[in-house]
């Protein structure tokens, strides 16, 4: 479904369905429903509240807290006024919001009560309002005399300023524009995999910071979908969801999948309920899928994307997913209709089929650049196309495969090695749950290759086993030099594994001794 010109902005969105649909119901939060027609007019109170504090286009609107229904009505609300919507990561430290905030300069901050020691103190020309322990946003409302009609919002506008995580140095606000997330739309209306049913509703336990749960859930507003929101992933209050709410949509990321799995519970859990699983967020390991598949009895579709293309790029369709045909597994899929991607070498040469280079993007959904960073812009940004940093090639089939990022492809002994084929054939092992394997530093080879293992709960294996393991799928100079046994492995805010700081480690030792 794509309804342009009737959904133009995000503010567009409520009001579509609240004339279509009025008492169906968008969002579930905590037992309590909001229809369509509810969600118009408190994200349209809230709007005027907005404009009665001289807040509009051109400005930014913050929010610090976890999933529930007032993030969405104070993201349409802030869309209404013309504002951008920033939400704020909960899970950094003081420090790193603060980073974030002077960066994007909010004119208001929306906050949970709880949350309120991670927030600075506020810039001149900004306010902060609290939010919880019984306070809802409907509480801010214009007073009287004060409503005034709401601003004409652009498809220029800034719709969502959403940050990096910032692992490899500091975050970036990407401005996504009301027309950037429209045009993804269009791109997904194109797409046949993407099939919409009566009754369809969606379990939302996503990070609502991070693309794919704010994506995700702006994807299944648009087609009329109810959201029941959980305030963050919980195992075993997602597996127990399952049965009472009867969601027919999930959409985890690859840790979330492996925390699922493992938990007590999924071996009781009612999946009959759900028709599809959407996963992405990092690459997922072969053992990994292989598992799901065979405990969830629903279809399964792999999505690439990333924040600076306000969507999904390409799609491992369910059709795709064919234990018959396992090295299809481990491909991100192939393009959306009218998103195109390049694989260049490091002059831009194009490489042919089979062999890596960076991937490439050229898409109508691209971001508007980085907020106050012209120089990051221009690094990634190249005459319409988005450098990715992820190495990829293709094959025959024309299938893609992401094989690494390009910082953390692994140079041993002159040779490239991508971690994620080692983490691909690690994973295969029965007694493995999870990997993440990186460059040490060594000094005969320049890097070895270390592979930190979780095993599965009750199962054993040792050095010997595993480096036989990797030999009987893998070439010599590709198998990890050393294992280190873990309980369990880092993770940044946004669930991806913290290669980052698996490797600081290591290097950092070196320095020490160098020093």
């Amino acid at each position: 479904m794509w309804v342009y010109p009737e959904i133009r902005t995000l503010g567009d969105l409520p009001s579509y369905y609240a004339r279509r649909r009025p008492e169906a119901l968008a969002l579930v939060f905590e037992g309590h429903g909001t229809s369509w027609v509810e969600l118009e007019s408190r994200s349209a109170r809230f709007a005027a509240f907005l404009v009665a504090e001289g807040i509009g286009r051109g400005d930014c609107v913050a929010y610090l807290g976890k999933n529930s229904d007032d993030f969405f009505i104070a993201m349409f609300g802030a869309a209404k006024a013309g504002a951008a919507f920033l939400p704020l990561n909960w899970r950094l430290a003081a420090p790193e919001i603060d980073e974030v905030i002077q960066d994007g300069r909010p004119r208001l901050i929306i906050f949970e009560e709880d949350l309120a020691p991670l927030l600075p103190p506020v810039a001149p020309g900004s306010c902060a309002i609290p939010i919880g322990e019984g306070r809802r946003i409907d509480a801010y409302q214009a007073g009287s005399g004060k409503d005034g009609p709401l601003p004409r919002v652009g498809e220029d506008d800034v719709a969502i300023l959403l940050y990096t995580s910032g692992t490899t140095g500091h975050p970036k606000g990407v401005l996504l524009t009301h027309g950037s997330l429209n045009r993804m739309r269009l791109c997904e209306h194109l797409e046949p995999a993407f099939l919409w049913e009566e009754g369809d509703s969606f379990l939302f336990n996503l990070p609502n910071f991070h693309l794919l749960g704010i994506g995700l859930s702006l994807q299944c507003l648009y087609n009329g979908l109810t959201l029941f929101i959980q305030r963050r992933f919980d195992p075993a209050a997602t597996l127990a969801a399952l049965g009472v709410v009867r969601p027919t949509l999930l959409v985890l990321t690859p840790v979330m999948i492996q925390m699922l799995l493992d938990h007590p519970d999924a071996a009781k859990a009612d999946f009959s309920s759900v028709r599809l699983t959407m996963y992405a967020g990092s690459p997922i390991s072969l053992g990994l899928i292989k598992r799901a598949i065979a405990v969830m009895p629903c279809r399964f579709m792999q999505f690439y994307g990333a924040t600076e293309v306000a969507g999904a790029l390409s799609l491992l369709r369910p059709e795709e997913h064919d234990l018959s045909d396992e090295s299809k597994l481990k491909s991100c899929g192939r393009p959306l209709p009218l998103i195109e991607f390049r694989i260049v070498d490091p002059s831009g040469r194009e490489m042919p089929v089979g062999e890596p280079g960076e991937l490439l993007i050229r898409t109508p959904a691209i971001s508007a650049g980085y907020l106050n960073k012209p120089e990051p812009t221009a690094a990634v940004f190249r005459e319409g196309w988005y450098a990715t940093g992820d190495v990829a090639y293709r094959d025959e089939a024309g299938l893609y495969y992401i094989v690494d990022r390009v910082k953390d492809m692994i140079i041993t002994g002159g040779e490239n090695v991508y971690s994620a084929e080692v983490e691909h054939a690690l994973s295969t092992h029965p007694a493995v749950s999870a990997t993440a394997v990186i460059g040490v530093p060594d000094e005969k080879w320049g890097e070895a290759i270390k592979a930190v293992v979780v095993l599965k709960e009750g199962a054993s294996a040792d050095v010997q086993e595993l480096t036989h393991h990797c030999r009987s799928r893998l070439a010599g100079y590709k198998v990890p030099k050393s294992f280190d046994i873990v309980a369990e492995l880092p993770c940044t805010s946004t669930g991806k594994i913290a290669k980052k700081e698996l490797r600081a480690k290591y290097w950092n030792e070196q320095q020490r001794s160098i020093a």
